[in-house]
């Protein structure tokens, strides 16, 4: 399993939870299972997250493998520069 760090304004659709665990896969097969599990995600997701994986922020990287040892943090789509 991999543990998913839940930050900010998310948390409130994981009923408080800082931390979270999926089956490991790509990033799209992770949200598709958080939305099973915790629905008030859906909403969120559906505006865009953005995610950290081993400490680089990513967005859009649908496709990208997440194994079982990876730190992931799910976070509010982030933007700026």
């Amino acid at each position: 399993m991999v543990k998913v760090a839940i930050w900010g304004s998310l948390r409130t659709a994981t009923d408080g939870k800082a931390e979270v665990e999926a089956d490991p896969g790509t990033f799209k097969q992770i949200l598709d299972q958080l939305v099973v599990d915790y629905p008030g995600l859906e909403p969120q997701i559906k505006r865009g997250v953005s995610f950290a994986l081993d400490g680089k922020i990513y967005r859009d990287a649908w496709f990208t493998k997440i194994n079982d040892d990876s730190e992931l943090v799910l976070m509010p789509y982030m933007v700026g520069g």
